[in-house]
C-alpha cells in the first residue's frame, strides 16, 4: 500500500484491523439467515389472492417518494417525525458511508479522499450517527417514559433500539480511538469521534485505545451483521417490507377501496380465512410498525368499543406466522399468482380468522363506521378498512351474522329499496310546491341537463328535506335543467356494500344503472357523499359513467360563475364546519364547502380540533346510523362535545347522515347552548334570497 499523502484528506482504511477480509466470510451467513427470514415472509404472502399492484408505475413511483423516502406521513407527528427520521435517514447515510468504504477498499477506487472526505464521510456521517443515538434515547424516552396507549410494548422492540444505539455507539468508539493514536489531522471533521479522541487520550495509552480499538471494531462488526440476520424475523423488517408496501399501495382512493366479488365463481363470499385474503392484504400483515395511529384515530376506539384497527392487523399477522409456515411445510400451498390449484396441487391454506382472536370478533368489525380514518393514519399506508368489510362479507352472506339493526336495513332494502323501515314517506314528497320535473313525466328527458339525485337520507328523512328543497331552489335560481327521478330512484347500495352485503349491493347498483342509462343520464348532482362515492367510484364497474358531483362542488361552480350570487353574509354568529368523511377523506373535497361558506359567514369558518383529513366521524357510516347503541359509546355524541366545546353556534354540514347524526349529538350535550346544525346548502340559500319566501334557516340568522 502506498504511503497515505498527508496533504491530501484522508485515512487509512481497516487501520488496526488485521485479517479484515474475515468480513466478507461472516457475511456470507449473515445475508443468507438474514435472506431466508424474508423468503419465509414472502412464502407467506403468496398463500393469498392475485392482486394487480404492480400497475401505473409512474404514480406508484410518485408515492413512493412521498411516503417512503420523504416520509410524508410520519412527519405528521412532530415528536415522531424527529426520532423516526434521524433512524431512518440514519441508517441510510451510515449505509451509505460503509458502502463507500468497500468501494474505495476492494475496488481501488480512490474515492474516500479531498473535501468529499472531509464533508461527507467525516462531518455529515458524524452527524448523522449523533442524530441516531438522539433518535434512540428519544424512542426509549416515550417508550419508557411517557409510553402513549396507542404503542405495542414489547422486549423485541426495546432490544432493536438497543442494539441500534450500541452500533452507534461502538463505531463512535472505533473512530475516536483511530483518531486519538494516528494523531489525524483532520480529525477534527469528525467532530463527535474527535470529543471522543481527546477524552480518550488524556486518560489511556496509546497501547490501551489501540487494543481497545481492535476489539471493539470486531464487536461493533459482530454486533451489525447479527443484527441485519436478526431484523427480517422481528418488526424491524418494516424497514424493507413497509418501503414495498407503500409502493404497492391502492391508487385509486379509499372511496374504491373494496374489492368486486364474482358471484360466479366465488367459492366463498367475503373473507373466512387468511388464503381468502389477496397478498397484498398479507403484506399489510407484515408492513405494519404497530405504531397505532390508527387505534387512535379510530371513532369506535376512541368511544370505548372493542375495535382496534391495529389489532386486527396484529392478530391477523399472529395467525399468519404461527399457522402458516407448519401448513406450508406439511405440503399445502395458496392459490398461486393465477389464483388456481392445478390439478395435482395441495390444496389451499385454510387459517380460520373469525374469532380466532378478539379483535377479529364480530363484535369488533359490526362496531366500524367504515370512515378510512385508520387507513388515512397509517404512515405505511396499510388497508384496514377492506379487511373489515370483507370479513363483514362473510358473516353477512355466509352465516347471516350481524346486529339486529343492519339486518333491519337489509331486510327494508330488498322489500322498499330504501333502508329506512317503516317511513311513512314517499321519495317524492319533499317536492311539493316546487314544480320540478320528474323524468319519468318528461317528454324528452334530455332535455335536462342535470339529474339531482336525492337519495334516501334527503327524501325520505324529515329532518333532511329542508336541504334538499334548498338545493333544488338554488338550481332553479341558477336557471340549471335538472330532474329527478323521483319514485324510481332507489338506494344506491352504500349501506349494503358497507354492512357486508354485497349481493344486495350489486342488485340495487344494476338496477339504478339500467334506470340512469335508459334516460341516457351523463351528469349527476347529489347531496349525499355516500351517494357520490358510490356513482363516482363503484358504479362504473356496472357500466354506469357519469359526471359526478357533490351538490356542495357543483353550487360552488354556480357561485363562481356568478350564476348565484350571494347578497349578504348572513352568520354573524361563530360557524364551523364538519367534513362528511365520504366527501373528505374518501374522496378528497375539502374545500367547495368551505368556499361556499365564507361567502356567507360574516366571521369566516372556524376550523375544528379534527378537520379536513383528521375530520372525526358522526358515527353514521357503515351502517351504522341504523343500529342502537349503547348511551356511553355513540360516536355521534363524541364529535358533538368537540363542536360544542369549539365554541361555534352553527355547524354546517353537507351530508344527510351527519345532518342526523349530528343533530341527535348536539341534543343530548349542547347543555343551554343554542347550537344549530344546517346543510351549507340551507346557509347559502339564505344568503342568495328566497324567493318562495321560505325562510329555512331562520335560527341561523342574526
Amino acid at each position: 500500500m502506498s504511503p497515505i499523502d498527508p496533504s491530501i484528506p484522508t485515512r487509512e482504511v481497516y487501520w488496526n484491523v488485521p485479517y479484515h477480509s474475515l468480513i466478507y466470510v461472516f457475511l456470507l451467513p449473515t445475508l443468507i439467515i438474514g435472506g431466508y427470514g424474508l423468503y419465509r415472509r414472502v412464502r407467506r404472502w403468496r398463500i393469498g389472492q392475485p392482486a394487480m399492484r404492480f400497475d401505473r408505475l409512474g404514480d406508484r413511483l410518485d408515492l413512493f417518494i412521498k411516503s417512503a423516502l420523504a416520509q410524508g406521513r410520519t412527519v405528521r407527528n412532530t415528536y415522531a417525525a424527529v426520532f423516526h427520521t434521524g433512524l431512518y435517514l440514519g441508517f441510510l447515510v451510515l449505509i451509505a458511508a460503509t458502502t463507500v468504504v468497500a468501494i474505495h477498499d476492494h475496488f481501488k477506487l480512490p474515492i474516500m479522499q479531498g473535501p468529499f472526505y472531509l464533508f461527507f464521510q467525516s462531518l455529515f456521517v458524524d452527524m448523522f450517527g449523533l442524530y441516531v443515538m438522539i433518535a434512540v434515547l428519544m424512542a426509549m424516552a416515550r417508550r419508557l417514559g411517557e409510553k402513549p396507549p396507542r404503542l405495542v410494548y414489547t422486549s423485541e422492540a426495546n432490544w432493536i433500539l438497543i442494539l441500534i444505539f450500541v452500533i452507534s455507539l461502538t463505531g463512535f468508539f472505533v473512530e475516536g480511538w483511530r483518531i486519538a493514536v494516528t494523531d489525524d489531522p483532520w480529525g477534527g471533521w469528525s467532530p463527535v469521534g474527535y470529543v471522543f479522541a481527546l477524552v480518550s487520550d488524556s486518560v489511556m495509552s496509546d497501547e490501551t485505545m489501540i487494543s481497545l480499538h481492535r476489539g471493539s471494531w470486531w464487536f461493533h462488526m459482530a454486533v451489525s451483521f447479527g443484527f441485519i440476520a436478526w431484523a427480517p424475523y422481528t418488526k424491524m423488517s418494516h424497514a424493507l417490507i413497509s418501503p414495498l408496501n407503500i409502493f404497492t399501495a391502492n391508487l385509486d382512493g379509499y372511496g374504491a377501496s373494496l374489492k368486486e366479488i364474482d358471484f360466479e365463481k366465488a367459492e366463498r363470499f367475503g373473507v373466512a380465512s387468511l388464503d381468502d385474503y389477496t397478498w397484498k392484504d398479507l403484506l399489510d400483515l407484515d408492513a405494519c410498525t404497530e405504531c397505532g395511529r390508527c387505534t387512535a384515530v379510530c371513532p369506535a376506539n376512541t368511544v370505548g368499543k372493542s375495535l382496534s384497527p391495529r389489532d386486527i392487523i396484529l392478530d391477523l399477522r399472529s395467525l399468519m406466522h404461527e399457522k402458516a409456515d407448519s401448513l406450508l411445510a406439511n405440503g399445502t400451498n395458496g392459490a398461486g399468482e393465477e389464483g388456481e390449484t392445478k390439478p395435482g396441487d395441495p390444496p389451499p391454506i385454510r387459517i380460520p380468522i373469525l374469532d380466532e382472536a378478539p379483535a377479529v370478533s364480530a363484535e369488533a368489525l359490526f362496531s366500524c363506521t367504515s370512515c378510512a380514518a385508520c387507513m388515512e393514519a397509517c404512515p405505511v399506508h396499510i388497508e384496514q378498512l377492506p379487511k373489515i368489510i370483507d370479513a363483514r362479507r362473510y358473516l353477512v352472506m355466509e352465516e347471516a351474522d350481524f346486529p339486529e339493526g343492519m339486518m333491519n336495513v337489509v331486510t327494508s332494502m330488498e322489500s322498499r329499496q330504501h333502508p329506512y323501515p317503516g317511513t311513512a314517506f314517499s321519495r317524492d314528497d319533499w317536492t311539493e310546491g316546487l314544480d320540478i320535473d320528474v323524468m319519468a313525466d318528461m317528454d324528452d328527458p334530455n332535455e335536462a341537463e342535470v339529474l339531482f339525485w336525492v337519495g334516501c337520507g334527503g327524501a325520505l328523512v324529515e329532518r333532511n328535506r329542508s336541504t334538499v328543497r334548498a338545493t333544488a331552489k338554488l338550481l332553479k335560481k341558477a336557471g340549471v335543467k335538472f330532474a329527478i327521478l323521483g319514485r324510481e330512484e332507489s338506494c344506491t347500495g352504500d349501506p349494503a356494500r358497507r354492512i357486508g352485503n354485497e349481493f344486495l349491493f350489486e342488485m340495487l347498483a344494476k338496477g339504478n344503472v339500467d334506470t340512469l342509462n335508459s334516460y341516457g343520464v351523463k351528469q349527476i348532482v347529489t347531496s349525499c357523499p355516500h351517494c357520490f362515492n358510490t356513482f363516482k367510484n363503484e358504479y362504473p364497474q356496472f357500466d354506469g359513467h357519469y359526471e359526478v358531483s357533490h351538490h356542495t362542488q357543483y353550487l360552488e361552480q354556480l357561485v363562481s360563475e356568478e350564476r348565484l350570487e350571494p347578497k349578504r353574509e348572513i352568520l354573524h354568529r361563530d360557524v364551523t364546519f364538519h367534513d362528511p368523511c365520504y366527501l373528505g377523506r374518501h374522496n378528497g373535497e375539502y374545500d367547495a364547502p368551505r368556499h361556499l361558506l365564507d361567502a356567507v359567514a360574516r366571521r369566516g369558518v372556524h376550523e375544528l380540533g379534527r378537520s379536513r383529513n383528521e375530520s372525526f366521524c358522526c358515527g353514521g357510516g357503515g351502517g351504522m346510523a341504523f343500529v342502537d347503541e349503547p348511551p356511553d359509546k355513540r360516536v355521534n355524541q363524541e364529535r358533538a362535545q368537540e363542536i360544542v366545546d369549539s365554541g361555534a353556534d352553527v355547524v354546517a354540514v353537507g351530508c344527510p347522515f351527519c345532518a342526523t347524526m349530528l343533530e341527535d349529538g348536539i341534543g343530548a350535550r349542547k347543555g343551554d347552548r343554542d347550537v344549530s346544525v344546517l346543510d351549507v346548502a340551507e346557509l347559502l340559500l339564505e344568503a342568495v334570497g328566497d324567493d318562495a319566501g321560505e325562510s329555512e334557516q331562520a335560527s341561523a340568522s342574526s
